[in-house]
């Protein structure tokens, strides 16, 4: 017998020529607890256990705003390109989350769309001096490549505005070494540590700059794929759709002030609207 120190959510541990190997919970899928379990039999295995007990964006990065759910797995622990809940299916991309709208069982997903790109944004807790910005660099670099094990030309970079940190992980299919850990692993272990909720086994992450403990109030993921999401307008929600109505309502009004001074000044331009569109994707 032997402990996985890697992945508390095993059973039936056994050494194997000085390599712990374990089953992982709800898949029984074998995994080597020398390195990282792959997303995919985490959340299988979570969801087994809960059923028994500020800089801009890319254009293209959506979240996670669907949480847990009873994924399918390939033998190799990589998601399935369809995932489904009874008769509503969705495509997932290799983080395991949703890129497309919800459909019926007959939905195709004719590949699994690979995310190159992970940003994860934290904030923490209010603090009257802001940190040192090499530091806490220094930090989540040597956490990141020794903690969870992934090469360090994978992180792109660490950022600090107070109060946010945002560190960028990029890896694609060509670059990602064989037996190497997948970005996606990677941002799904640190945010469980970051909230509290571990997958190591008794081995918590303590975040501390400059020996002074830090905290977070808030962590959110954003993912962004080699093809852009399959989100349409239909999936948009009453709120949204209302501040979409306030945005064009404020740009009409804008024009007619103008059009109104214009006017009043004695003065007439001819305006021509070439073209307005709005884009917005809606992760949800």
């Amino acid at each position: 017998a032997c402990v996985c120190e890697k992945n508390k959510r095993v059973t039936n541990c056994r050494l194997n020529n000085g390599r712990c190997w374990c089953d992982a919970i709800g898949s029984g899928v074998t995994v080597d607890c020398a390195t990282l379990t792959s997303k995919c039999l985490l959340m299988k295995a979570e969801v087994m256990g809960s059923k028994s007990g500020r800089r801009e964006k890319p254009k293209d990065a959506f979240e996670d705003t669907d949480g847990l759910y009873d994924p399918e797995c390939e033998n190799s622990g990589a998601f399935k390109a369809k995932q489904c809940n009874g008769t509503t299916c969705w495509c997932v991309n290799t983080a395991g989350v949703r890129r497309t709208d919800k459909h019926d069982a007959d939905l195709k997903c004719n590949q699994l769309v690979r995310t190159t790109w992970i940003i994860i944004e934290m904030k923490h807790t209010e603090r009257n001096a802001p940190l040192n910005a090499e530091s806490l660099k220094k930090f989540f670099m040597d956490t990141i490549t020794s903690r969870y094990l992934l090469d360090g030309r994978y992180i792109a970079n660490v950022l600090y505005e107070k109060p946010y940190i945002t560190i960028d992980l990029k890896q694609n299919s060509s670059v990602k070494s064989s037996g190497g850990v997948d970005i996606a692993d990677v941002a799904y272990y640190f945010e469980k540590d970051v909230k509290g909720d571990p997958i190591f086994l008794n081995n918590r992450l303590n975040v501390s700059i400059d020996n002074e403990a830090l905290e977070f109030e808030k962590t959110v993921v954003y993912y962004v794929d080699e093809i852009a999401p399959e989100f349409s307008m239909k999936s948009l929600t009453p709120g949204l759709i209302a501040v979409i109505v306030v945005v064009v309502i404020a740009i009409i009004s804008a024009i007619v002030v103008l059009v109104l001074t214009r006017r009043r000044k004695g003065k007439y331009v001819k305006a021509e609207v070439i073209n307005f569109s709005l884009w917005c994707i809606y992760k949800g």
